[in-house]
């Protein structure tokens, strides 16, 4: 596939999860959070956007927003659950995303703060209207998303190469 090809990468934070006493890798949703990710992926079906392919964190959290919001797309991409995902840095995002096939257009990312609001900030190097600054003063909040527009293969995805095209965030 050509290195002119538009991609786009949608960073997803997981939905609002609960306290219970386990480990914070598998704390679950929620009851907000179990009403805020299907709305996620209806925005994500309203505007349009099908990636090929999702991307999820292992977290509890993270795994039940992206059940909750698949079934509201169009069509719903291959699946792919990666450990490096919980607790990376914007750093390790980039990591993962220059790993994906360059067959792929259109990555979802479905991950935690801080590493997906760093990965959104630092992947745009420009935005269009407001949406950065929505990002910023909001800290981008549970289940909100990250369009970002792009050109070039995976492998070349690093800090600066993207647009922010759009932030939702489901009580802004």
């Amino acid at each position: 596939m050509s290195v002119d090809v538009p991609r786009r990468i949608v960073l997803l934070r997981h939905a609002k999860a609960d306290w219970p006493d386990v480990s914070d890798h598998d704390r679950p949703l929620a009851d907000r959070g179990r009403k805020d990710a299907p709305l996620a992926g209806r925005w994500l079906a309203g505007a349009g956007v099908t990636p090929e392919l999702a991307l999820c964190s292992t977290a509890t959290r993270a795994r039940e927003t992206w059940k909750l919001a698949a079934p509201e797309l169009r069509q719903r991409p291959r699946t792919v659950y990666d450990e490096r995902i919980y607790e990376a840095s914007a750093g390790e995002l980039i990591a993962v995303l220059n790993g994906v096939d360059d067959a792929v257009r259109d990555v979802l990312l479905v991950g935690h703060n801080p590493g997906i609001h760093a990965a959104a900030d630092g992947l745009a190097r420009e935005a269009d209207g407001d949406a950065r600054e929505r990002m910023n003063r909001g800290g981008f909040a549970t289940s909100a998303m990250a369009v970002l527009s792009l050109t070039g293969g995976w492998p070349s995805v690093e800090l600066g190469v993207g647009r922010l095209v759009a932030y939702w965030a489901p009580h802004e």
